[in-house]
């Protein structure tokens, strides 16, 4: 529909998997449908274990892997028909990813600056040096750092909440509509994940940036999704409004994804 950002209609993937005599087909997402419109920013949630399909969604939603059947649209566009570079770069322009491990996503043997200006140059439309440092310092500032703290410095030289930070400034050079974060805070320490997925709801509040949630934390999930889906073995086992399918399950994986979280400590972050 026109009024859908992103659009996914009875999408499925499947990947074969062994040598020639010994193949199979492991379907990794099964016929996964949902929507986000144009005029309602949103934390998109997908939670699930390791081999539930949720990165394979990322990874279709980014145009990375294509769907073996079904269609995924962003903004009308079929995000597996890209062909020329004039398409995807206007993609890549209005879809971002923020990956797992900040420390896989940068070179250690290049400085940190020079990803954030390179892509301001390339979609955020800076024509010269000072221009590219601007949008550089503007995207930093709204994760709570600037330019002149991580010009000159390598990635080693950041913490891991700092450089997914760094990250996710990157992300927001070119003015994303939509974000895609698989499993953003995995791999950053307890203390911090709040405040990133703070920052996901000012960026959906302040910026009107949807964003697409991956995770296994339930917790976080709870604090700041507006929808969740649950995804088991590839397929959608539940879905709805996020704190009403988090306090109350009703599938039996989702009900023990929430009992496998609950300590006698994080029971009440669960309480409707």
């Amino acid at each position: 529909m026109s009024g859908d950002l992103l659009r996914l209609d009875h999408v499925s993937k499947t990947f074969t998997r062994g040598g020639f005599f010994t193949s199979r087909k492991v379907e990794a997402v099964k016929d996964l449908s949902f929507a986000i419109r144009q005029d309602r920013p949103e934390i998109f949630t997908i939670i699930g274990e390791s081999g539930s399909g949720k990165s394979t969604t990322a990874r279709m939603i980014l145009g990375v892997e294509r769907p073996t059947a079904g269609a995924l649209t962003f903004n009308g566009l079929d995000v597996g028909a890209l062909r020329t570079r004039e398409d995807r770069m206007r993609f890549m322009h209005a879809v971002q990813p923020i990956f797992q491990n900040p420390f896989e996503a940068f070179n250690p043997l290049k400085r940190l600056d020079r990803y954030l200006l390179l892509t301001a140059r390339r979609f955020g439309g800076a024509t010269d040096e000072a221009g590219a440092e601007r949008l550089a310092d503007e995207a930093l500032r709204k994760v709570g750092l600037s330019l002149a703290e991580v010009k000159g410095r390598f990635p080693h030289e950041l913490s891991g909440g700092q450089l997914q930070r760094v990250a996710i400034a990157r992300a927001l050079v070119s003015s994303p509509k939509l974000i895609v974060a698989d499993e953003p805070v995995s791999m950053v320490d307890a203390s911090l994940r709040m405040a990133i997925v703070t920052l996901f709801k000012a960026l959906r509040d302040d910026l009107g940036i949807s964003i697409i949630y991956i995770t296994h934390d339930l917790a976080t999930a709870y604090s700041i999704s507006d929808r969740i889906i649950i995804m088991q073995k590839g397929a959608v086992v539940e879905a709805g409004e996020a704190r009403a399918v988090l306090a109350a399950p009703q599938h039996p994986y989702s009900r023990q994804l929430r009992e496998a979280v609950l300590t006698p400590d994080a029971t009440p972050a669960f309480s409707a």
